[in-house]
């Protein structure tokens, strides 16, 4: 299934999406509003602008994702891969970002108020002049040493 699939299936009513394979897909401004993508392959995707509140993209791989300007409020994602992804004001109030890694990941200005971070990788994110009021940061590790093993097969379908 490529993009504009995705996009017809989730007008069609389509919502469960999980495990899907979109590797530098363009869903740019898309509306994917409770959407399931837990599991999917977003790697190097363009979602910046996208509506993605109160989706599931828990264990994701969204590596080198454009998700600037992207809404992803109330979004599940719990143990996502999100190293080296760009969420320039990106409005993460109330996500679930738990376990998450967010290992050199472009925060700034992004707004994470209330959001769980509970156990998230921190090392090497940029959070400079994002709002963190109220966010769960307990345990989350600014550079552990320990490493999350993911394993990407982008381009192998």
């Amino acid at each position: 299934m490529d993009a504009n699939q995705l996009l017809n299936h989730y007008a069609d009513g389509g919502r469960d999406f999980q495990g899907i394979f979109l590797h530098q897909a363009n869903l740019s401004q898309a509306n994917l509003s409770q959407v399931n993508l837990s599991n999917a392959d977003l790697s190097s995707a363009d979602l910046s602008g996208a509506n993605l509140s109160g989706a599931d993209l828990s264990y994701a791989n969204l590596s080198n994702a454009d998700l600037s300007w992207a809404d992803l409020r109330s979004a599940n994602l719990s143990e996502v891969n999100l190293i080296g992804a760009d969420l320039i004001q990106a409005k993460l109030g109330r996500a679930n970002l738990c376990r998450a890694d967010l290992r050199g990941t472009n925060l700034m200005d992004a707004d994470l108020t209330g959001a769980n971070l509970e156990e998230a990788e921190l090392c090497g994110a940029d959070l400079a002049g994002a709002n963190v009021s109220d966010a769960e940061l307990d345990r989350a590790t600014a550079c552990s040493g320990v490493s999350h093993k993911w394993v990407t097969w982008a381009g192998s379908h």
